[in-house]
Order: structure tokens, then sequence, then C-alpha cells
């Protein structure tokens, strides 16, 4: 079937006939100056390239052959490849996005396929529909308990054009105000969770007197809500989120991509939240790279979604809370999914909703300064006990080994040990040695005194260095040395390459 092979389902592809209807329809030029700036030159149309930095225009497309090029990074394609590309989507996505503007009608090969598509498309219009209905009872709403909704979002940061942007909505105290109101049949309304069959055998709301935040897909479709309640009620579930329907599954969606998306392919950064307003927080404060869960713990399918647009991932709520499973789970995707995943640290207390009220530049900041996902947990058991005594400085290390040898990589786990020698004043040879077999290591405790600069770690570590450059050097890094002297010195011996 040609182009429609590239459907993302196996099964499923898009009917040529209308491939050629939507392709001959849009206009190509128009599509990529929605993204790009173009000028006209001869009969090609010319402008920066979208998917590399350039100073001087090489990105050329031409409207009677309908293709792209660049003779700069060599990307080029038709019009559907153009909107995959710039928009990260997969064929038949990209060419429903277009066939959406042209007003074409898509038709499937395979015809329950087919059925099932316009299915989802028609509850996706449900929620489009709700999404309008609850923002505009916030916007617009008169009663006492929209009033102080309002009142809440503004104290929070989130009125105004934060609401109109991210679509905020206010789900009123009714039993059944939205099934009344929606104009939607109930088989619709409880196919996309938005009501339920009651006791009594009547629609019912399912979402009432919360703050509602509608999650898109990361193409900008809405499939589902995650309501708040107001400060002060006796609901236990502070959020609720829809139940998962035939659009909404949330082990695969991460609500905020659709708006951040673009960012985070700039950065190749990714930050994921655990909360809508955290995402939204730092949104406002200019960092809008920030994704968050759906009410789960974040899975191998978030990964594998957001690998598709960065290698990058940094984790700005508790990451050590979930303990050895969700850290070992970590390491693997790693792995298995090239991606490095780091930890952002913020004041004890904030989570980052709040600091972009409070203190923007903090947010921004904790994202510079995260740590790698090992380095933050080792660095949580240091600075967690003080080391009065040898008993101390054992335990310690005990608690930062374990942590340590859960990592796979013996290089990565060589190098913390010797840094959790140096900071507790043993031996870095034991401490390696042990995180190499992946065993306990044997503490010698010794009585606390002063160590000399020249008898630490790492002095210990520069006069081997000297002696033995090649086979040290590739473990060692400026990060390890605490003593300041120390750590000039390793970087003059660096920079001389052992010399």
């Amino acid at each position: 079937m040609g182009s429609a092979a590239y459907g993302y389902r196996a099964d499923m592809a898009i009917v040529e006939e209308d491939l050629d209807r939507v392709r001959s329809t849009v206009s190509i030029s128009d599509v990529v100056q929605e993204y790009v700036a173009l000028r006209r030159v001869g009969r090609n149309w010319v402008g920066l390239c979208p998917f590399h930095a350039e100073r001087s225009g090489s990105f050329n497309v031409r409207e009677e052959t309908g293709r792209y090029r660049c003779f700069g990074c060599g990307a080029a394609g038709d019009v559907f490849k153009f909107v995959q590309e710039i928009d990260h989507l997969d064929f038949v996505a990209a060419v429903e996005k277009l066939a959406s503007k042209a007003g074409v009608q898509l038709r499937y090969t395979t015809g329950g396929e087919g059925r099932d598509h316009q299915r989802r498309r028609q509850l996706i219009e449900v929620m489009d529909k709700a999404v309008e209905w609850y923002h505009q009872r916030l916007l617009t709403g008169t009663g006492a308990e929209v009033r102080a909704a309002r009142d809440y979002l503004r104290r929070r940061g989130l009125a105004g054009d934060v609401a109109r942007t991210f679509k905020l909505g206010w789900a009123p105290d009714s039993w059944d105000e939205l099934s009344r109101n929606l104009g939607v049949g109930a088989d619709l309304l409880r196919a996309t969770g938005l009501s339920f069959t009651n006791k009594a055998g009547r629609q019912q709301d399912a979402f009432r007197a919360r703050v509602m935040f509608p999650i898109y897909t990361e193409s900008g479709d809405a499939v589902a809500f995650g309501g708040r309640i107001m400060p002060g009620s006796s609901d236990p579930a502070k959020y609720k989120n829809s139940a998962e329907t035939p659009i909404y599954a949330k082990s695969k969606t991460l609500y905020g991509l659709n708006w951040a998306k673009a960012e985070i392919v700039a950065a190749d950064e990714v930050i994921v939240c655990e909360g809508y307003t955290d995402v939204i927080g730092f949104h406002s404060a200019g960092v809008r790279r920030a994704v968050a869960t759906c009410g789960t713990a974040l899975t191998e399918d978030h990964v594998r979604l957001l690998k598709r647009f960065a290698s990058k991932v940094v984790l700005a709520f508790d990451a050590d809370a979930a303990g050895q499973g969700a850290a070992a789970k970590f390491y693997e995707w790693e792995e298995r999914h090239q991606v490095r995943v780091s930890v952002a640290r913020f004041p004890k207390g904030k989570d980052p909703g709040e600091l972009s009220v409070s203190d923007p530049d903090a947010l921004g900041a904790a994202i510079d300064e995260a740590l790698p996902f090992l380095g933050f947990r080792v660095q949580r058991v240091l600075g967690g006990q003080a080391l009065h005594s040898p008993e101390d400085r054992a335990r310690v290390a005990e608690r930062a080994m374990a942590v340590i040898n859960e990592h796979p990589d013996v290089n990565v786990r060589r190098l913390y040990a010797a840094q959790v020698a140096t900071h507790v004043g043993l031996s870095a040879g034991d401490l390696v040695a042990a995180t190499e077999r992946r065993v306990r290591p044997v503490i010698r405790v010794v009585p606390v005194r002063r160590i000399g600069i020249a008898e630490n770690a790492e002095f210990v570590a520069i006069a081997l260095l000297l002696q033995r450059w090649n086979e040290i050097a590739p473990w060692m890094m400026e990060e390890l040395f605490y003593d300041e002297i120390c750590r000039r010195a390793f970087l003059a011996v660096a920079e001389a390459g052992g010399a």
C-alpha cells in the first residue's frame, strides 16, 4: 500500500487514494510556513532549516513537486514527512492532522480498524467538548464555589493567561450538571469516563467540586482529566484521575507533553514531575520542558515515549522513595533506551509549583544542578548522618556501598566507591575492591583522628595518577575531589596528561 505502510499499527493503513487527496489538497509551502519563515527564490521557497542550527538558509521547499530538502543537514521528504519530523508524530497521525485541516475524510484499509479509529475520533470530540465546558464554568461561572476556585488558582499563580493556556476548568458540585448539559449521549459519556450510571440508574458526573486539568496526548488530543479538590474539602482523594478508556492509558500518557515537546527536543532534556501544578509552575517560570505522570509511577512505556524527544531525563520528585526495585528499573532503562536519568534537588518542603511563585529562579537552578540518579542516592546517604565516631563512618560507608552495588556498571561503581572512601576517611582500595565483586565491604574501624593532606584518599589518588597515569586516569574526575588543594592538583596533573 505504499506510504500507508508507515501507519502506527501493523494492521492499519490509510487508503492510498485518500493519501493522494490530502497530498494534493494541502500546500507544502503553507504547511512549512507555520513553522519556518520562507522567502520566494525563483521556483523555490527558502528559509532556515528547522532541523539543525544554521545562519544562512539552506532549507528549500518546491511547491510543484511537493517536497522539501535541506542542503545543510540532508533532511528531505514530502509534506507528511515534514509534519512527522517537526511535530514528532507517526505517519498516520501526521496524515490525520493534515487531513483534518484540509477537510478530507480518511478511510482505512482494515474495516475493523477503520471503525475503531472513527470511534476514537468520536470520543476525542466528546472530550474536546468537555474541556471547553469545564473551562467556561471556571471563566464565567458566578456561584460562590467557582469564585472560591478562581481565588485558589490566583493564589497558586494559576489564573488568567495560565488558566487559559492550560485550559483549566471547574467541575460544579452537582450530581449531573455535565451529563445534562453537554449534549452528548450517555454511552459516550460513560465511554470517555465523564460519567457513570449510579445505583438509581441515572447518569452521574465522574467529577464534582474539583479544579479540572485536561490531559492531552503528545499530538494534542484531549483524552482524560485530572481533578483537584479545593482546600477544606472532606474528600480524602486530593486528586482524582479519569479511569482508563479506549483513548486513555495512564502508563503511556504524560501530562504537558503536547505543550513541552518543542523545547524538550531543543534542549534534548525532559523534566518529569509528580503533579500537574508542578508542570504548569515550570512553564510559568520559563522552563517549558516539564511533563508529569498521571497518578502513576514512571513506567518503561513513559521512558520509551520520552526517548522519542530527548536523551536526558531529569526527575523533579523524590526519586529514592520507591526503593531498590525502582532503582534497578531506572538503571535498566538507562541501558536499554540509552537515556541518562538525573534528579533535581529542591529546598526542603518546597515543590516546583510553590517555587514557581515564591522563587522562580530556584527552579532553573535545581535543574541545572541535577545529579545523576546514583549520585543523588549516594549523596543522600552520605549527608544523612554526621560522622562523629568510627562507628558512624562504618555505618555510612556500608549503607552507601549497598546503594552503589545496585548499579550494573563496574566502572561507575568504582568511581562512587572512591568518593565514599574520601568522604568517610576509609581506604579507597578496600571499597573499590569490594564494589568490583559487588560484595559487602569489610569495614575496618579505627579511632577518629585528623587525616593530614599526605594521608587521605585524595592525596593517594594524585600520587597513583603520577605513577600509573594510563591505568588510573580513566576512573578519575574532578567531582571526586572535595579537598581544594587536591582538586587543583588533580586539574594540574590532568592538564599535563600525567607528565
